[in-house]
């Protein structure tokens, strides 16, 4: 199991599209093109997984199905928050054909009993490498509940930029390359409670 370091920084559209600038000018290479990921989580009845991320609960996790554009080739996604970092693992989902069938999935889960769809998340995604930091931009967010059955598509008023190192990298490394402050950004606790609020 291989563990990794993940900061988030939370950024205006304007803060995001200068830092992202500067990196370039400093040497910051695109990876892949950009793209739009989706994302759908799941969830309890009483959100369970939700109040522990707001909580920051160790060890949690996060269950989605992701897919990429318009492409309907699904993945299944853990991630696994703990104390030694950050793990993801990714199982593919041939038997998903389409939307709709992800949203009638139900998984069982040992410590959260069934879970079931509650919120979609789209966003577009810029990858980028910059030294030996894997770096990432994620604007024009979008969320639409499924656990409020409501067809209203919430979009976030920010962006967030996410940076993946080693376990081994200190936060001094991190700092001595962007000097903005971290921030927790889920974007699915963020999601809810754009709903929750309204």
């Amino acid at each position: 199991m291989s563990f990794r370091k993940e900061n988030k920084f939370r950024l205006s559209h304007s803060d995001m599209a200068q830092l992202q600038d500067q990196l370039i000018t400093l040497g910051m290479e695109e990876l892949y093109p950009c793209r739009v990921v989706n994302s759908c989580y799941f969830d309890n009845e009483s959100l369970s997984l939700f109040q522990e991320s707001e909580e920051g609960v160790l060890p949690r996790k996060k269950i989605r199905i992701r897919w990429y554009d318009n492409r309907q080739d699904f993945t299944k996604e853990t991630k696994i928050s703990s104390i030694e970092g950050r793990f993801k693992s990714v199982q593919k989902k041939p038997k998903l054909q389409h939307l709709d069938a992800v949203l009638k999935t139900r998984y069982f889960d040992s410590s959260y009993g069934i879970l079931k769809p509650s919120l979609i998340v789209s966003y577009e995604r810029h990858y980028f490498s910059f030294k030996s930091l894997r770096i990432t931009f994620d604007r024009n967010i979008s969320y639409k509940s499924l656990k409020y059955k409501t067809n209203i598509v919430a979009r976030d008023n920010e962006d967030v930029m996410e940076v993946k190192s080693p376990i081994n990298y200190g936060d001094d490394y991190i700092k001595s390359i962007i000097s903005q402050p971290t921030s927790r950004f889920s974007k699915y606790s963020r999601g809810l409670l754009c709903f929750d609020r309204n």
